[in-house]
């Protein structure tokens, strides 16, 4: 169970990658995070920026002046930033299950201010409810997008102990 937040590290192995791709300024990678996660997840200027100048720290990334915006922060990264990619990449390969946690957690909650008598939220008159209907639209967006990357949704018949099983996890998912 994870505290809060993404997976640790997961910011700066999106920022190593976005390098990899091209030299990137800081809000130009905020807003390119922002479209991967489909516009629902923009990481601060807080915590882009001390990464890129971290990486320049470690001699993973360095700085690209451009004549044509002098004004801009570029970073391409080096030798040593493709050697530290290769590393996160098998770090970030092995945190599915804290993904898959956190994307469980925040529905349960969800679900939670929905279906909990403790809570009593008011709802505004024109948006977003938690309710049985606004639950299935989350579920409905989740399955139109697995369709879009994955190919048609069949659902899993098996107890959380029977998937771990069949695909040899451990039950807590490490």
């Amino acid at each position: 169970m994870r505290k809060s937040g993404p997976p640790k590290g997961l910011i700066s192995y999106l920022v190593l990658e976005l390098l990899e791709e091209k030299p990137r300024y800081g809000y130009e990678i905020l807003k390119e995070i922002t479209e991967i996660s489909g516009g629902h997840w923009e990481p601060s200027y807080g915590s882009v920026y001390p990464i890129l100048y971290k990486f320049e720290e470690k001699g993973w990334a360095e700085r690209v002046e451009r004549e044509e915006e002098s004004d801009r922060k570029y970073f391409e990264l080096t030798e040593a930033g493709e050697e530290e990619l290769a590393e996160k990449r098998r770090e970030a390969g092995g945190k599915a299950s804290e993904f898959a946690d956190i994307i469980l957690g925040f529905y349960h909650v969800y679900v939670g201010f929905a279906t909990d008598e403790r809570f009593e939220l008011e709802p505004p008159a024109d948006g977003w409810r938690y309710d049985e209907t606004f639950s299935s639209w989350i579920i409905e967006q989740l399955i139109r997008h697995h369709e879009r990357d994955f190919g048609e949704f069949e659902r899993i018949d098996a107890t959380p102990e029977e998937f771990y099983d069949r695909e040899g996890v451990e039950e807590d998912g490490e």
